[in-house]
């Protein structure tokens, strides 16, 4: 009689099993929560979202306005062109219009003179291969000490110049790098697909769902007069909630952690705001800022900054929330008698780990990007103080700093924000369904917790 009743007994269990075994799976390591949690969770990210679509559609800027172009740097007219032919000149022959060196080779003005005279330059013939003088010719002399040698057959940039003389029209400003830069793209995207495959199919589309955001709301918006850190508030929330549903699912999980993002980008604009406004930090610090305001004078530069901070804060903030909002459901999962203390400490101290990670690679990432400027400093043998002091520096000083604080600030935040939810949920679930419990009871279901 033994066996007939102690077979029949785990089979109820099972099917319960079989179902939280495959959402753990197929979902993410987030257990379904209970309607009245839900509601609770809905009541907060759905206004949310709600103002963030009214705010796209109150700022939408349809975009970006009309301006005559200057014809300086990034403002010129650019068309496609080809090198067709180098020969190798004496550079006497075709510099004769430049003033004779003095033969002071000491001074880098004095060494560039002295290749302009006795160097061999290239003399490229470039065909503009797209416009209105599509197959026109002109020729670009390459100086022996240009950083950017030209080959024959290379595609290039050329700047049209329409005020010039006909034959200084046209110049070569840069090189065409479409076809590398489109195939290291395909390289990446079928990377994150071999890997992550339907997360990393969804992962791209965020991806696109974000670069559209940036290029179709937040940077006309900016260009038309809108206020930069409402827009860059807005925009960044939009992105935040596409990325993170799309890429984590509509789950409980997900919404905890779009709220610890919340917070923490708030206080990023905070501290961003009362910094880069004590510092008297003007965001007009080069030449691409400089033509900004030349040609859009009312846009606010130091907003400008503040929105770039925001901005760039973003992507790494989805990945701490996410991680420690998962942290705290999978150590749930394993201990479901866990109070929200427990799970928050335990949670914490996996937060310390990445805290340390995060900032350093943030940190990096805009000392990295500031490396020429660094540089220079190095060069003038400027002191340390100086170098911080400089409004250059100041600005990524305070970029890398507030955006770090904000990182720091969203592990506890998110953690006990996770706590909080997923320990309050455990009273419901269990009322929810009389079978969930079940395989607690049994041996199987304990090897399962194990």
């Amino acid at each position: 009689m033994t066996s007939p009743q102690s077979d029949p007994a785990p089979q109820p269990p099972q099917p319960p099993q079989g179902h939280v075994h495959g959402h753990t799976h197929s979902h993410g390591p987030a257990a379904p929560v209970s309607k009245h949690l839900r509601k609770v969770i809905a009541a907060v990210v759905i206004p949310f979202a709600t103002a963030v679509v009214v705010g796209l559609i109150a700022f939408w800027p349809g975009g970006a306005p009309d301006h005559e172009r200057t014809g300086v740097g990034f403002d010129r007219q650019t068309q496609g062109g080809k090198v067709v032919q180098v020969v190798k000149v004496d550079c006497a022959d075709v510099n004769a219009a430049q003033v004779p060196p003095t033969g002071d080779t000491s001074t880098p003005s004095g060494r560039e003179a002295v290749n302009e005279q006795e160097g061999e330059c290239a003399k490229a013939t470039v065909e503009v291969t797209s416009g209105d003088d599509k197959g026109r010719k002109f020729v670009e002399v390459v100086q022996p000490d240009a950083p950017r040698q030209l080959r024959e057959g290379q595609g290039v940039v050329v700047a049209y110049a329409p005020d010039a003389p006909r034959d200084l029209q046209y110049s070569v400003t840069d090189v065409n790098r479409k076809i590398p830069m489109t195939l290291l793209a395909a390289i990446f995207a079928l990377a994150v697909i071999a890997v992550g495959r339907l997360r990393g199919v969804m992962a791209l589309v965020a991806l696109a769902v974000s670069f559209a955001v940036l290029t179709l709301f937040i940077l006309p918006a900016i260009l038309q007069g809108s206020n930069p850190l409402v827009v860059a508030v807005i925009g960044a929330s939009a992105i935040m909630l596409a990325a993170l549903y799309m890429c984590h699912g509509v789950t409980a999980r997900t919404s905890v952690a779009v709220v610890g993002t919340l917070i923490s980008l708030l206080l990023i604009g905070l501290l961003g705001s009362l910094f880069i406004g004590w510092a008297d930090l003007s965001g007009n610090t080069d030449d691409n800022t400089g033509l900004i305001h030349g040609l859009y004078p009312d846009i606010d530069m130091s907003g400008l900054l503040l929105a770039g901070v925001i901005i760039g804060s973003l992507g790494v903030l989805d990945d701490v929330t996410v991680t420690q909002t998962s942290a705290v459901w999978e150590l749930h999962q394993a201990d479901p008698q866990m109070g929200w203390r427990g799970l928050y400490r335990a949670g914490i101290r996996i937060g310390r780990d990445h805290i340390a990670s995060v900032v350093n690679t943030l940190v990096l990432a805009y000392a990295g990007a500031a490396l020429p400027l660094l540089l220079l400093f190095s060069i003038a043998q400027s002191s340390v103080g100086t170098v911080a002091n400089s409004e250059l520096v100041a600005e990524e000083i305070v970029r890398t700093l507030v955006g770090s604080i904000g990182l720091v600030a969203s592990v506890p935040v998110t953690t006990v924000l996770a706590a909080l939810v997923v320990s309050a949920d455990r009273p419901g679930a269990s009322t929810s369904s009389s079978t969930a419990a079940a395989p607690a009871r049994t041996g199987r279901g304990r090897r399962r917790k194990a």
